[in-house]
């Protein structure tokens, strides 16, 4: 004797089905954190490649962007920058403020940026008592972990992701 399944079975597994697909459909349509920053007149080369996900409070703009871990590189043979795994701030149209989860090394110290503003063609970064200035068109592109920018020559490059 075998058992029919009840009508209500195939319908319930729809609908399951359904809920799944439009939960993973909402997903995809969020925009990404690059395009997140460019909302907010930021290039998106203020974050290395492989931000993973991102939160952002619309009403209040904080917000936190993902990495799957620590990512470290040198910029133009000067510049040693590093992201932690978790960047918090609070972002509002061309500013980045109470910024952290990145820092710079300046000489021997590695010193917290906590502020990016965007001022005309360039991107004033404050890490508390002073700032640097830099042309917008050195963030068009996304550095990547362990290279930055130089990843041609990546045996040359000494920084990795850890």
């Amino acid at each position: 004797m075998s058992k029919e399944l009840p009508m209500s079975l195939p319908i319930n597994i729809l609908y399951l089905f359904l809920a799944l697909f439009a939960t993973a459909t909402s997903r995809i349509d969020e925009p990404s954190a690059y395009e997140e920053l460019k909302r907010y007149d930021f290039p998106i080369g203020i974050l290395p490649k492989g931000v993973k996900d991102y939160k952002l409070n619309a009403k209040t703009g904080e917000f936190s962007a993902y990495l799957n871990s620590t990512c470290s590189f040198k910029l133009e043979n000067s510049y040693q920058l590093n992201y932690k795994p978790v960047i918090k701030g609070v972002i509002s149209k061309g500013r980045l403020r109470k910024l952290s989860g990145v820092s710079v090394k300046v000489v021997l110290l590695w010193l917290n940026i906590v502020e990016v503003k965007r001022k005309g063609n360039n991107l004033e970064f404050s890490v508390g008592l002073t700032s640097a200035n830099f042309p917008i068109e050195n963030f068009e592109e996304c550095p990547q972990c362990g290279c930055g920018l130089d990843c041609d020559n990546e045996g040359d490059n000494l920084v990795s992701s850890f």
